[in-house]
C-alpha cells in the first residue's frame, strides 16, 4: 500500500477462495497478520455443485482461528468474502450462516468482476504507474481473473478455470499424462481466446503482474526457498523459461517427489499443475516472458477499500 492511512484501530479482510481461505490484518502503515490456510472448500463443487460438508468444516474451523487473532489485534472493520466456490454452490447460505456465526460478519459473495477489480486494486498499489498499462491475472482454484488498467482498473473478466477445478476434470493420474496436460492446455486456450473476444485492451498491456497460490509457488520453487520468504517473493520476476521449467518438473514427477521440490507446500501439490497448465498458457498466448509476482492482491484491495472508507 502506497499511501499510510491512519484508521486508529487495524481492519480485517478474509477471503474464502475455492483452494484456501486467508487473513490480512491491516492498521493502515503496515500488515499485522498475513495467514494462508488451504482449506480446499471448492473440493468437488465443480461436479456436485455443492459445498461438502467436510469442506465447509475444514473452512470454518479456520474461520474460528482467524477470529481469535481479529480479537487479539482489536480490530474495528472486517470485509469477508467468497468467491469461484460459493458463486457456484447451491448451498452456499449454509455455509455463509456458519461462516457469520465463526466470525461475526457475513461473507460478500463477490461477482467475477469484482474480485478482478479488488484484485487489481491491491496488486498495483505499489507500482509506478508509468510502468502500465498492467494486466493483472489471478489464478484461483477454481477461477482465473484478468483485470488491466494503469491507475486504476479499467476492465475485469473471469472464466471458470482454476488450479482446483483442472485438477478434478483433467487430470486422473499421477504423474500427469501427456493427454491430461493437453486438455488443460486446450481448455486454457479456449478460454484466453474469449478474454481477448471481451477485453482487447489486454494486448496493451505492458506489465504483467501475477497474483495467488500457483504463481507464488512458481517464484519460490525457482527460488528453492525451503521455507517461506514474502520479501523474496513479492516483486520476484518470474520469467517465462522459469515457469516453463516448473512447469516440466512438477508435470514429471509423482506427488511422492514433487512435495519435496523447496517452495511446494505439501497441501497444494495435488493441483500445481493444474494451475501452472494456466499461468505457461497464458505466458505463451499473449508472448510474455516475465511475470511479476504480487504477494498483495484482493486481500490488499479489501483492506484499502475498509481504510480509505474509515477517512470519509
Amino acid at each position: 500500500m502506497t499511501d499510510s492511512v491512519s484508521t486508529g484501530a487495524p481492519v480485517a479482510a478474509i477471503d474464502c477462495g475455492t483452494n484456501s481461505t486467508r487473513l490480512l490484518v491491516h492498521d493502515g502503515s503496515d500488515a499485522l497478520v498475513r495467514s494462508t490456510t488451504i482449506t480446499r472448500l471448492g473440493a468437488g463443487v465443480d461436479a456436485t455443485g455443492r459445498l461438502s460438508g467436510e469442506a465447509i468444516e475444514r473452512t470454518v474451523s479456520c474461520l474460528r482461528g482467524y477470529r481469535t487473532v481479529l480479537d487479539e489485534h482489536r480490530v474495528a472493520k472486517i470485509r469477508m468474502t467468497a468467491t469461484s466456490a460459493a458463486r457456484d454452490a447451491s448451498n452456499r447460505e449454509f455455509f455463509f450462516d456458519a461462516a457469520e456465526e465463526a466470525v461475526g460478519v457475513r461473507p460478500e459473495l463477490l461477482s467475477g468482476i469484482d474480485e478482478g477489480r479488488l484484485t487489481f486494486s491491491g496488486a498495483t498499489a505499489e507500482l509506478d504507474p508509468a510502468l502500465g498499462p498492467f494486466l493483472v491475472v489471478d489464478i484461483g482454484g477454481g477461477s482465473t481473473e484478468f483485470a488491466v488498467g494503469s491507475t486504476e482498473c479499467r476492465d475485469s473478466m473471469s472464466i471458470d478455470i482454476g488450479c482446483v477445478r483442472l485438477t478434478e476434470k483433467y487430470i486422473e493420474t499421477d504423474p500427469p499424462r501427456p493427454e491430461e496436460l493437453l486438455a488443460c492446455q486446450s481448455v486454457t486456450e479456449a478460454h484466453l481466446e474469449d478474454v481477448v473476444r471481451e477485453m482487447p485492451e489486454i494486448l496493451e498491456s505492458r506489465c504483467f503482474v501475477g497474483v495467488a497460490g500457483t504463481i507464488s509457488a512458481a517464484a519460490a520453487i525457482e527460488q528453492g526457498l525451503a521455507t517461506y520468504n514474502r520479501d523474496l517473493i513479492h516483486h520476484f520476476a518470474l520469467t517465462k523459461i522459469a515457469a516453463e521449467d516448473v512447469y516440466r518438473t512438477l508435470a514429471t514427477e509423482i506427488r511422492s517427489a514433487r512435495i519435496h521440490n523447496p517452495g511446494l507446500e505439501e497441501d497444494r501439490a495435488d493441483v500445481i499443475i493444474g494451475g501452472m497448465s494456466i499461468l505457461v498458457k497464458i505466458m505463451r498466448f499473449f508472448g510474455l516472458e516475465e511475470c511479476l509476482v504480487s504477494e498483495s492482491d484482493i486481500l490488499d484491495g479489501l483492506a484499502l477499500s475498509l481504510l480509505y472508507d474509515s477517512q470519509s
